[in-house]
């Protein structure tokens, strides 16, 4: 038994690979490990996998994950990992990695995450061989549901966003402009909390000329600030994944023909795509 996981700041999604090539799907929180230790990760992992899953049976679980930068951050993840499954190998990765094997398989191209955080990369088929710094949520992101959420979170603690907007805004989070900078500044996971409003966007159809401009201007700044900085960029077919790329695909869309780029794969998750590629690697091996 083999576990393939794509783990994002807000959800993991997980696929149990069995002996005989059936696949179980199983989500959990997710585990960002800029945000969260290992004892947080194996307790959370405790409560929120099936209670019926053979943790001493899986022989290998990889784990791709946001946050996974470096080989210390990428040991958060492992520890917590390694705990839980004792007879497994278990492989670390970025969840960007996650996103180009999905989205390009073993192809050559560009691929990009849009959801909770953001990211970007050239990918050559196997490995990443060039990335931009997104910058993380508090210098940069731009484009992500963290980005959206706090444009949106900025103008209603100004009371400027539009009257219409934020009395829908208040009636449906009761939350006041002070309770709203405690959860930001005294709170853990304010990454998450700011994300979870980029939803406010696309469930409600009130004054949709306010909400399109901040996803619009959200997209615009990640082309001009990320996007685009790529050398021949243009040359690429734009590929992205992630739940702000899937919601407002139509709008990202635009903004990339734009910026004179085909588009090529927008999905939603990578995790089917995932699956695919480590059975079709397993294949080669054997």
């Amino acid at each position: 038994m083999i576990i393939i996981a794509d783990g994002g700041s807000t959800k993991t999604n997980w696929c149990l690979l069995d002996d005989n090539q059936k696949k179980i799907y199983f989500n959990t929180e997710g585990y960002n490990p800029y945000f969260v230790d290992s004892e947080y990760i194996l307790n959370s992992l405790k409560k929120g996998l099936p209670n019926d899953l053979p943790l001493d049976k899986v022989k290998e679980v990889n784990y791709y994950g946001a946050g996974v930068h470096n080989d210390e951050k990428a040991k958060i993840v492992a520890t917590a990992i390694e705990a839980l499954f004792p007879n497994a190998k278990v492989e670390i990765g970025h969840d960007l990695l996650a996103a180009a094997r999905a989205l390009l398989g073993d192809e050559a191209g560009f691929a990009a995450i849009l959801g909770t955080g953001t990211n970007t990369c050239i990918y050559d088929g196997n490995e990443i061989t060039f990335n931009i710094n997104s910058a993380a949520y508090i210098l940069g992101d731009e484009g992500s549901g963290c980005y959206i959420g706090k444009k949106l979170l900025t103008d209603f603690v100004r009371d400027i966003m539009p009257k219409d907007v934020s009395r829908v805004f208040f009636e449906t989070y009761q939350l006041t402009p002070d309770e709203i900078i405690d959860n930001v500044y005294t709170k853990p996971l304010a990454n998450r909390f700011c994300a979870s409003f980029s939803k406010f966007v696309y469930d409600n159809n009130v004054n949709i000329e306010y909400t399109r401009k901040i996803v619009d201007d959200a997209f615009e700044a990640f082309f001009a600030n990320l996007v685009s900085k790529y050398p021949n960029y243009q040359e690429y077919t734009f590929n992205c994944i992630g739940s702000v790329a899937y919601n407002f695909r139509n709008v990202l869309e635009y903004k990339a023909t734009q910026y004179g780029m085909k588009v090529g794969k927008i999905i939603r998750s990578p995790i089917d795509d995932l699956v695919k590629f480590h059975i079709e690697r397993a294949v080669e091996k054997s």
